[in-house]
């Protein structure tokens, strides 16, 4: 095989070796130019921009010793992106080398300051890694057209399984972890917006025995940060009000539901800052301050999707409510402001089905003389 002259991401070696799919040992790894070009990051993106430049010379990597199956997997996952693989002519050591390369698809992208890889690899490197996992995944059963179309959520996964590596451990009362249990497999038998993933895993009983080979699926959503907004001053809070597909799928009367404010943690966004940019988008809130009031699963036994749920100190005036949502992802969110006790009442009376938001409502209704006092 020719020898692969990479420029961007992949010079990042965690991830060419995810994309490949096993270590670099035997791949001759050196140092390159490309004649004529410079690297740039894309402005408000996680990637860089190859751009010509008279003069300058795109340093990168070469790799040599690539056998035809790490090729295929590379072209996959760049394919991903619309990368083709093409021909250049590279300086190297004083000689020009012909090799091959991936070539980004035109963009209207605006150019931002030189890239640097550690700067990338310090904010992003973790979190691409674990979204090329998936997208080679669904090598075999998508096209990567397929894969790119949906490859905003494969990197909020990504993000997400990073966050949950980042927390301190919290385990239950046995002690037991990762260590406990063996992934023999694993897949995407479906994937779009949302995705299911299935497993074949052991794990090790309450008897210190490890069981038989087992099959497990789950839901793999994202982090989400949820918000109730409450006004201490007027004691009244905002609610949203939006159609939902849960309650349609599961034959519920009322697929419209009443639920704090919530929204999917972005890459490289923190829980706390999507709170806040969740709060302007559906109801047009600035936050005056953020309590946290829980971190957890809604429903571990299936489900991947792990909230963040706060409480957020605002002015809510009777002007506060509003017709909302971003119009680029079909949201139509009515809001309602209501005082504290008529919330607690729906709650009682089971008007109120969103537990987050029955959760929120509790813990606020527990810590409420205390904020009133603070305000």
């Amino acid at each position: 095989m020719p020898a692969l002259f990479f420029y961007g991401t992949l010079r990042h070696l965690p991830l060419l070796e995810t994309v490949v799919g096993h270590s670099l040992d035997g791949i001759a790894l050196s140092e390159a130019g490309l004649p004529g070009y410079e690297i740039r990051w894309a402005k408000g993106q996680a990637f860089p921009l190859i751009l010509p430049k008279d003069g300058s010379s795109a340093i990168g990597l070469l790799a040599e010793g690539l056998s035809d199956e790490d090729v295929a997997r590379l072209d996959y996952y760049e394919r991903v992106f619309g990368y083709d693989l093409i021909w250049v002519d590279l300086e190297q050591d004083g000689q020009m080398r012909r090799v091959q390369m991936f070539w980004p698809p035109e963009s209207s992208y605006e150019a931002g300051p030189e890239f640097i890889l550690s700067d990338w690899a310090a904010t992003w490197g973790t979190t691409n890694c674990a979204a090329a996992k998936e997208v080679l995944l669904h090598r075999g059963q998508k096209t990567p057209e397929e894969v790119g179309a949906i490859y905003r959520m494969i990197h909020t996964r990504a993000a997400a399984q990073v966050l949950a590596q980042q927390e301190t451990p919290v385990l239950g009362p046995s002690g037991r972890g990762l260590a406990d249990l063996e992934v023999l497999s694993e897949s995407y038998p479906y994937a779009n917006f949302f995705a299911l993933k299935e497993m074949q895993l052991r794990y090790r009983r309450f008897d210190g025995s490890m069981c038989p080979v087992v099959d497990r699926a789950a839901f793999m959503g994202s982090d989400a940060a949820l918000v109730l907004p409450y006004d201490p001053v007027r004691d009244r809070v905002l609610l949203i009000e939006q159609f939902r597909m849960g309650p349609l799928a599961r034959g519920d009367h009322g697929p419209w539901q009443l639920e704090p404010i919530a929204g999917r943690v972005d890459p490289g966004e923190t829980p706390e800052a999507c709170a806040r940019r969740e709060a302007a988008e559906e109801a047009g809130l600035d936050l005056k301050a953020l309590k946290e009031i829980h971190l957890g699963y809604p429903s571990p036994g299936c489900d991947s999707e792990f909230f963040h749920i706060y409480l957020g100190l605002a002015d809510l005036p009777d002007a506060a409510t509003q017709i909302g949502g971003l119009a680029s992802e079909q949201e139509d969110i009515k809001t309602h402001l209501m005082p504290l006790d008529r919330a607690l009442e729906m709650l009682d009376t089971g008007q109120i089905r969103v537990t987050p938001l029955a959760l929120a409502l509790h813990w606020l209704a527990r810590n409420r003389e205390s904020l009133r006092r603070g305000a």
